[in-house]
């Protein structure tokens, strides 16, 4: 429903041009921090885990007030909210440039997520106020296309300006960039929906909390102890805050979750293969920069060159998928995005030190494929999987479960590569003195932030091929380990997909027969 504000004028070029530009912040903003890690760390001498917060922090947030920005741009105004957030995503991004400690860097990424959430959000909803029709699905087309474009080249983006110019320059450039935006956005017009409700603060203090508490043990339990005394604290805050949460939603008028679309097995199964997806390539995109600085010795602007391999493909692929779903079901292609994504991971086992490009573009490019593919049409078949009047409510869960599945991938999938890198070095650096003899736990952080040449100039010249070799070896077994286990999940959820989703066809013309049947029940 259209607002009849004053500030009725809809500007639809500069409209456009606003909202793509903080569209393409977004994303750079998450793939592109990745890249800045092993410059982090060197600089402020940071655990793997403060320094995973930088990644974390920010994708968290976003998470958790995803839908609470979007109830609050339609009540306050999306105009409001989105100079709001973008203000915030700007200040916070300058003040990570300037951070002069790890503990600042992390809590500004953190409020930076929060803005982000709220541009994106308020963005959109501003597309759909401006665009009608056809013009409306071109803007969108725009959108989301400057979305994957973001993704794709954020780690080289954010690579090269590490490389050139320091790792403070890629927080630096957004909030410039930031800057720009903000002028562009006093010309948004202005909307609202009448009708819209209170925010659900309640529900999002509660699912935000619980999602912060179990990330924070993830990521701190590799260096603290899975049993250890904040870990414990950080579990039973999690379950507390959730069955809050889940008592909260069923009590609202206009819940931010409707938690009865979790009893239909189609949406349920859509969402546990998007987390599947995004728990195979967000993590790929925060830890394969730091694998190849370390194993391979690359300037970070060589890393992200490597991982537009990688993400290339989910620019083009989307266009493709929706022309192939002419003559290809949706749901085949549901199970395929899944599907080639988990064979793509497995495959991503030939890495190795000193591998050449050839060798790794092809598990490269099938991740990227699948994704690509997913990016065509999870959305939609999540969307078309429960009744056209809970549509909204089912896109936003989606989204929301989506950026849930990359903040908990990425601390998972950290975790798992710092302990089984520690399994792999094992007693291999006994014979080895300085600061990281008899100390696995140690040298995995450091391989883990992209650091090696510093470990390796503790150890005398005689020993360090020596140790260059056992620690890349270790490295690489704890990177295979866990891809192996992002690979089985995928190929469960491909599994689950598949088998949902041939179910719900078969059950298709079982219930517009029933329909079509009532009416003659009736006559008679």
């Amino acid at each position: 429903m259209r607002d009849p504000s004053p500030n009725t004028s809809r500007n639809p070029v500069v409209s456009l041009v606003t909202v793509v530009l903080a569209s393409l912040l977004l994303p750079i903003s998450l793939t592109g921090a990745s890249v800045a890690i092993p410059g982090v760390a060197a600089d402020f001498h940071s655990s793997l885990a403060a320094d995973e917060w930088i990644v974390n922090g920010y994708d968290l947030t976003f998470a958790g007030f995803m839908l609470a920005s979007g109830a609050f741009a339609d009540r306050f105004g999306r105009r409001k909210v989105f100079v709001l957030g973008t203000a915030v995503f700007t200040l916070c991004s300058l003040v990570s440039a300037l951070a002069g400690n790890i503990a600042l860097l992390d809590a500004s990424r953190a409020v930076s997520g929060v803005g982000a959430a709220a541009v994106l959000t308020s963005g959109s909803a501003t597309l759909a106020q401006v665009f009608d029709g056809p013009a409306r699905a071109k803007a969108f087309g725009v959108f989301g296309t400057t979305v994957g474009v973001g993704m794709a080249f954020g780690p080289f983006i954010a690579g090269s300006l590490s490389t050139n110019f320091g790792w403070r320059s890629v927080f630096l450039v957004p909030a410039i960039a930031g800057a720009v935006v903000l002028a562009l956005a006093t010309r948004l017009p202005e909307s609202r929906d009448p009708q819209a409700g209170r925010v659900d603060w309640a529900g999002t203090i509660t699912f935000s909390g619980a999602l912060t508490a179990l990330i924070a043990a993830l990521i701190e339990g590799s260096a603290l102890g899975w049993t250890s005394a904040f870990n414990v604290v950080m579990y039973v805050a999690c379950a507390v805050l959730f069955t809050l949460f889940v008592v909260v939603e069923k009590r609202q008028e206009r819940p931010m979750f409707d938690l009865g679309l979790f009893r239909q097995p189609q949406f349920v199964s859509l969402c546990v293969g998007v987390v599947a997806l995004v728990l195979a390539f967000t993590p790929l995109l925060v830890y394969l920069p730091s694998y190849l600085t370390a194993v391979n010795g690359q300037t970070t602007m060589h890393a992200g060159i490597d991982m537009l391999m990688l993400t290339v493909p989910t620019i083009f692929f989307p266009l493709i998928t929706g022309y192939l779903l002419r003559w290809v079901p949706v749901r085949h292609m549901v199970t395929a995005s899944v599907g080639l994504t988990a064979i793509g991971t497995a495959w991503l086992t030939v890495l190795h030190p000193g591998i050449g490009n050839w060798a790794a573009l092809g598990p490269y490019a099938v991740i990227g494929i699948g994704i690509g593919v997913s990016f065509g049409v999870m959305d939609g078949a999540a969307v078309s999987s429960v009744e056209p009047e809970r549509a909204g409510m089912a896109a936003g869960m989606f989204n929301t479960m989506r950026l849930a599945g990359e903040a908990t991938g990425i601390a998972v999938v950290g975790s798992l590569l710092v302990n089984f890198t520690r399994v792999e070095l094992g007693s291999k650096l006994d014979a080895f003195g300085g600061p990281y003899g008899g100390k696995p736990g140690e040298l995995a952080n450091a391989l883990n932030q992209g650091q090696l040449s510093g470990p390796e100039s503790t150890v005398p010249a005689s020993a360090r091929a020596a140790f260059h070799q056992a620690a890349t070896s270790a490295y690489t077994g704890g990177l295979h380990t866990a891809l192996w286990i992002m690979a089985g999940f995928g190929a469960a959820a491909t599994v689950l997909v598949a088998a949902v989703g041939a179910k719900s066809r078969q059950a298709a013309p079982a219930a517009e027969a029933a329909t079509q049947a009532e009416p003659d029940k009736v006559a008679a």
